[in-house]
């Protein structure tokens, strides 16, 4: 994963142009949480990929084009699913709040 910046994950060295970024944050209240899981599911609800957040609750996806759902596990928590729609050429930030 990239290093948190303010305002989020920096996109350095990404070509924003050719790719389809599904990124975010998790947050408990305003704390984030590090060390959840995100989940990248397709339109019928299976498992594409999953990735640890960060210690700033920070995760991304570099996703095909349409709709997914994200599922986060975290620790004390119920599983929080969002459902985010992915397009070449365009990142879609998501706060998930648990």
């Amino acid at each position: 994963m990239c290093g948190a910046t303010e305002g989020g994950l920096s996109l350095d060295g990404v070509d924003v142009k050719k790719e389809a970024i599904i990124q975010g944050q998790v947050l408990r209240g305003s704390v984030p949480v590090g060390n959840a899981y995100v989940r990248l599911l397709d339109r019928t609800g299976e498992f594409t990929a999953e990735v640890p957040t960060s210690a700033t609750g920070h995760f991304r996806f570099f996703a095909g084009e349409g709709e997914w759902t994200l599922r986060t596990l975290a620790p004390k928590a119920e599983p929080v699913d969002n459902l985010v729609v992915a397009a070449i050429g365009s990142v879609a930030e998501v706060t998930v709040a648990i």
